[in-house]
Order: C-alpha cells, then structure tokens, then sequence
C-alpha cells in the first residue's frame, strides 16, 4: 500500500504542475477561454475512450505494467507540451495525455486487490490522499518554476521527470496484485468470448445509475477547476503563481481528510450517509460562489466546494469496489474512470457557455444544478450489493 501510495504521488505530481499553468500557457499561443475550455475537453474526450480499455487491460496482463505504459505516456505528453510553440500542438499533448490517462481508475482497482472490505475506504482515502499531495506540491512547484518571467517549459520537463521517476520506482518495488492465475482466466473469457462487455456487466451489476453519479461529480468538479483560475484572474487580478498557491492549499486539505480522516469518519457515519454530506457541502460553498465578490468570501467558497467533494470520490469507489465481484473490478473502475472523465468532457464545456453567455455568476449556478442531481440520487436509498459482489475466503 505505501508503494503504491509513492508511485501515485509521483505521478500525480507532474500532474498537479500543469494545473495552473495552462490557463495562462494557452492564452500566450492565441487562445481564448472557450479554447482554454476545449483543451481541458480534448484531454477528458480521451481519457474517456481509453478508460474501460486500460481497467479491462490490467485485468488480463495486470495492473504493474499498464500503470508503468500509462506513466510513459504520460512523460511523453508534459515533453510535448514544453515544445508547445503552436496552439494545436497543446491540443495534440493534452489529446496523448488522455490516451494514455488510465492510472487513476487501474491505481484504484489494484488498491481494491490488495485491501479487505472492511478497510477497503482508507485504501481509497490514500489514493485520494496521493491526488492530494500532489495537488500540494505540483501547483507549488509548477507556479515556482514558471516564476514571473512567463516560461512554462522547465516545468512541463519537471513534469515529465516526475513520471519517468514513477516508472522507475513501479518497475523496482511495486509488485503485481492480480495473481497469475486470475490473470490467465480474465484473458480465457477476453479470447473465448464470456467476459461481459461494458453495457452488459453495468446491467448485470445493476450500476448504471450509480456509475451515472461519476459523470455528475467529475463534471461539477472540473467545472470549478475550469472557473477558479479565471475568475481570480479576472476579479482580483492573480496569476499562475497565486493560483497555484490557491491549489495547492487545497492539496494540503485533501491530504488531511482523505489520508487522516476519511477512515475514522466512514466507522462513525458510514459510507453512504458521509457521500451525503459531503455532496452538501459541495453544493453549500457553490451556492456561496454565486454570491462572493471580495477575495475571503472567494475563497471561503471555493474550499467549502472543493473540501466537500474531497472525500465523494474515495466514497464513490469504495461503494462501487464493495459491490463488483472481484474479477470485474479492474473493468468496473476502468468504466467509473472513463464515465468521471466525460464529466470532465461537460463540465468544462458548460461552465464555459454559462460563463460566456451570464458571467461567473451564471456559470456557478449551472455547477449548482449539476449538484442538485447527484445530491438528489445520494438522498435516496443506498444501491444494493450484487449477490456476485459478496466479500469471499478468496480476497486478501
């Protein structure tokens, strides 16, 4: 688990480096917001086609190689994107970023493997934990090497290092979680044809509506990442340097409650009651957003929002992970993955409508109603676990 844990951080790393700075790279090529909005599409788009194949591809070959394939990909793009000098080469390297964007959802499954049912929410926590810290030091360090002078070469090549760093620390002390048994009889039903597709296995598990609550979480969620850096922008005047600061205190918060607190918090409330009131306070600091106009109340709502929606992914996938049969499981967080990265394909895209046609005020209220779905799903009754999902003598 700890490996595990470092080979995240390391990637989410490179990762949180590039957060605050597209917003201000992409403008430098000619770009204006909608465009800012369709680079963080182009990059979603992708990811969402490539998610199911990379979950259903570690369930065959294993979950180490395909995060170290995912983790060279991603090397590839932050280099393509520090040679960036035309606004269609950062669309080409956020697209290859996307493609090859499958470490979250196959990181997810392989913690699934390697975590009780009953511990199976602080394993998730630490995924989140991981998203977290790199959330802390990427936008730190990505707005630091950027400075002032405008140049966001060196940190797009610190990205890409902070990836190779991963494949080399995966490739020495990860080790495999799908036995090699599992593996050749996932790849048995992948040739002969009995291992369920993707529609049929969210029939059969009962969990569309509930992998439907990934598309709303992570379209709300990337809608305030799309908004945040333009509305301190345009309001009080900030750049990459203070927005990254903004991130990467926020980094510091999810650290705390996903790593710290999420464990202690799921044994006094339960999974599905804490999912509720952290959706509400999600939509609280939104609500607070359409009414802010001074930089505390700013940011008072922006880390309500985003402390709230914090601990809903880790919640998420421990409820998803706890009702998939074991086999299934790198499928099934490959397709959450790919359905929370088409939020992330909408939720930019409205944002930026609702931001062009009523201002800033206009686009929170479109997140609110966002939330007011997902809010109204978790309010109602707990989905049931499949009877195939049931914990057996076989899982660790």
């Amino acid at each position: 688990m700890p490996i595990l844990f470092g080979v995240v951080l390391l990637d989410l790393i490179g990762f949180g480096i590039v957060i605050p700075i597209l917003p201000f790279l992409s403008p430098q090529l000619g770009a204006d917001k909608v465009d800012i909005a369709l680079i963080i599409v182009s990059y979603a788009a992708c990811a969402g086609i490539s998610g199911p194949f990379w979950g259903r591809l570690s369930d065959r070959l294993g979950r180490k190689p395909v995060i170290m394939l995912c983790l060279g990909g991603a090397a590839v793009s932050y280099v393509m994107l520090a040679l960036a000098s035309q606004l269609w080469m950062i669309f080409a390297a956020r697209a290859f970023a996307g493609i090859m964007a499958g470490n979250l959802g196959v990181a997810s499954a392989m913690m699934s493997d390697i975590t009780t049912h009953e511990g199976r929410a602080r394993g998730m926590g630490l995924i989140g934990a991981a998203f977290g810290l790199g959330l802390v030091l990427g936008p730190l360090l990505g707005g630091l090497l950027a400075g002032d002078s405008g140049s966001f070469t060196l940190p797009c090549l610190v990205a890409g290092c902070m990836s190779l760093l991963a494949i080399f620390a995966a490739a020495l002390f990860l080790p495999e979680s799908v036995t090699p048994e599992r593996r050749a009889a996932n790849l048995r039903q992948h040739r002969d044809g009995t291992r369920p597709a993707t529609l049929r296995m969210l029939r059969q598990t009962g969990s569309r509506l509930l992998v439907l609550q990934y598309v709303l979480h992570a379209a709300a969620i990337s809608s305030i990442t799309y908004l945040v850096p333009l509305w301190l922008g345009d309001l009080l005047g900030w750049g990459a340097r203070q927005v990254g600061i903004v991130f990467g205190i926020q980094g510091a918060i999810m650290v705390l409650l996903q790593g710290g607190l999420l464990g202690p918090l799921v044994q006094l409330t339960g999974e599905w009651r804490l999912l509720r009131i952290c959706i509400s306070c999600l939509m609280l600091g939104l609500c607070l957003a359409v009414f802010a106009g001074s930089m505390p109340w700013m940011l008072a709502a922006i880390y309500l929002a985003m402390s709230g929606a914090t601990l809903c992914m880790p919640l998420l996938n421990t409820i998803t992970s706890q009702r998939t049969a074991q086999h299934l499981r790198g499928q099934m967080l490959g397709t959450t993955s790919s359905a929370a990265s088409w939020g992330r394909v909408i939720g930019p895209l409205l944002a930026g409508a609702n931001l062009t046609l009523f201002g800033y005020a206009g686009a929170w209220l479109g997140c609110i109603v966002l939330v007011l779905f997902y809010l109204a799903w978790a309010l109602g009754a707990p989905p049931s676990r499949h009877p195939a999902a049931a914990p057996t003598a076989a899982e660790p």
